[in-house]
């Protein structure tokens, strides 16, 4: 009885839940404006929630390693804050080793590239003046041609000078949103914080929740968020793997061949290579653009170099760290992040292959549990010599024996 009254409000609250849906689509606009407005809102925590996700893989592997089995009192107590404290000082320690590679390079790159371009435009010039008797007009285009580079550097002076309101106003907004940025991030640090020092009373809390409100779907969205748990958390692992390889043999490969900037541009491409499939290719840009302004032939060398080491890194590397482990066959993981980038840039391409993996692992989940059902085959069998009279077998896969009706 008390089960029957527990269904009927089950269903009463479904049937109301259905009838808010048809009202929210009717209303779509004014939806979309609240639900836009909520995102605003809650953008800290749900950024503190991802936080906490990625640390927690972190944690979990430092617990391990700093008391699995701890039977002093204190070190049990302090178990778990230790733990957060020497996660985050992983996560900084290893930004900061690839800001410190990659922020003085590429600050020494632009000032070789400023100081440069006379230097370039002369030697060209120069060039062009040598063989320039074999193309008249080109002679006579250079002979009309003069440049002042100090009255270019007094018009951009002037210019600057002239739009200092616009830029005292564009350097009050970028301040703002730099506060704001800053506000943001340091809620959602405490936040992460707080989710990862409670994580096994808030995960007992959400199970009573869906346990006292869902109790007809409990064990779909457990399995759901199980399937989704372990493919988030072995891309996650798998995809920082593979970039810690493919800096390292960058940097390895650029050092043997004598190429310059080795450690920044291997640093940059390890961290690029986060996005999956396009991501090593935005760093190899960046860093054929740096030994560019050294030696543009060993930048045009550095390309061949890429592309040879990105199909090592598609072919052997990427299939054994991050495939195996995600479990998306190759052509989605293409169609993942082609899909995700197109909806929200380089955020969409790092959770296009996660999500598309999730899906490809429960569609499979369902069709495989469809597939083994039991199939009911009906034979109808005269006998002979008997009118009116048949035999209906019924046969189950995976059972012995018959069942026989007589009609």
């Amino acid at each position: 009885m008390k089960e029957n009254r527990r269904m009927k409000r089950h269903v009463i609250g479904y049937i109301l839940l259905i009838a808010a849906l048809i009202l929210a689509i009717q209303n779509i606009g004014v939806v979309l404006g609240i639900v836009s407005k909520l995102l605003g809102v809650l953008k800290p925590l749900t950024l503190g929630c991802a936080m906490a996700y990625i640390l927690n893989i972190l944690m979990k592997k430092i617990e391990k390693i700093y008391a699995p089995s701890p039977k002093n009192v204190w070190v049990r107590k302090s178990k778990r804050g230790v733990c957060i404290v020497l996660s985050l000082l992983v996560v900084v320690g290893i930004l900061g080793l690839v800001v410190g590679l990659v922020v003085p390079e590429l600050g020494s790159a632009f000032v070789v590239i400023a100081e440069g371009v006379p230097v370039y435009f002369e030697k060209v010039t120069k060039w062009l003046m040598t063989y320039s008797d074999q193309f008249p007009l080109i002679e006579e285009y250079i002979g009309s041609l003069e440049i002042d580079w100090q009255q270019i550097l007094k018009n951009v002076v002037g210019y600057v000078t002239s739009g200092v309101g616009g830029i005292l106003n564009s350097t009050i907004s970028v301040v703002t949103v730099i506060t704001g940025s800053i506000i943001n991030f340091s809620i959602a640090l405490i936040f992460a914080i707080y989710i990862l020092y409670n994580k096994e009373k808030l995960t007992e809390q959400c199970k009573k929740l869906l346990d006292a409100y869902f109790f007809i779907w409990k064990t779909r969205i457990y399995e759901v968020v199980s399937v989704a748990d372990n493919t988030f958390s072995n891309f996650i692992v798998g995809q920082c793997t593979e970039a810690v390889i493919l800096g390292s043999l960058c940097a390895v490969g650029m050092w043997v061949l004598q190429f310059p900037y080795a450690p920044m541009t291997g640093a940059f491409i390890g961290v690029t290579a986060l996005i999956p499939v396009a991501g090593a290719y935005l760093g190899a840009g960046v860093g054929a653009f740096m030994i560019l302004t050294v030696d543009p032939m060993k930048a045009v060398l550095f390309l061949i170099f890429i592309v040879c080491l990105q199909q090592l890194e598609g072919n052997l590397i990427y299939p054994k760290v991050v495939g195996s482990s995600v479990g998306l066959p190759a052509l989605w993981v293409l169609a993942a992040v082609t899909v995700g980038g197109g909806i929200n840039g380089i955020f969409g391409m790092l959770l296009g292959v996660p999500i598309a993996a999730t899906l490809y692992k429960l569609i499979k989940l369902d069709v495989t549990k469809r597939l083994q059902e039991p199939v009911l085959e009906e034979v109808v069998v005269k006998e002979e010599g008997q009118e009116g009279e048949e035999v209906v077998v019924v046969k189950e896969e995976g059972q012995e024996g018959q069942e026989e009706k007589e009609l």
